[in-house]
């Protein structure tokens, strides 16, 4: 009978022994969507990713942004099935300059949290078509990701354009440049706030 409560106690140890070791360790655990953004990519994908995230870690506050010359416009953009984008902070003067640099995207982007606060979740660079194509033939790309053609009319109201989303700062399942986001949610979103 010890015997067998001896053997029982030893599987039930080593049970326990493999099901720790196969889980990630406490600092993986304590990981972030902020830390976990980006990790999972790698290449030029992994530089814009960081390009974004060092230019725009101090928006993290959206009154800096603000301070910054970036404004709400367009309400929280959702889809019928597809997540959301959440919420453009536009930068006027940097979409009308014609330029993309990936250090100064013309939009930062936040996703409303049900206490009111905003969290950024990435960036997002856009160019109007007529202004690119006055210099470029190429469809316009950013350390090697080519940005997606908005077509006129759209849910905008702006002519053609060109965007790429950068989800620097929450990691999107269906890919850090889609234009959608699945884990973006504009529930909380209270005009007016």
């Amino acid at each position: 009978m010890n015997v067998r409560r001896f053997v029982v106690k030893c599987a039930l140890v080593c049970a326990a022994a493999l099901a720790l070791g196969a889980l990630p360790s406490s600092r993986a655990l304590a990981r972030t969507d902020n830390e976990q953004a980006g990790a999972n990519y790698h290449g030029q994908a992994a530089g814009l990713i960081n390009t974004v995230r060092e230019a725009t870690e101090r928006f993290k506050d959206v009154k800096v942004a603000e301070a910054e010359g970036y404004s709400l416009m367009f309400g929280c953009v959702s889809g019928p099935d597809s997540g959301a984008m959440g919420l453009h902070y536009v930068n006027l003067p940097l979409v009308l300059d014609g330029v993309l640099d990936p250090s100064k995207p013309e939009i930062i982007i936040y996703e409303p949290l049900p206490n009111g606060r905003l969290k950024m979740t990435g960036a997002d660079f856009l160019v109007f078509a007529a202004d690119w194509h006055a210099s470029n033939a190429a469809t316009p790309e950013l350390q090697g990701q080519l940005l997606h053609l908005f077509e006129s009319p759209n849910r905008f109201g702006l002519p053609n354009f060109y965007t790429l989303h950068v989800w620097a700062w929450k990691e999107n399942p269906t890919g850090a440049f889609a234009n959608w986001h699945s884990n973006v949610s504009c529930d909380a979103f209270a005009p007016g706030q």
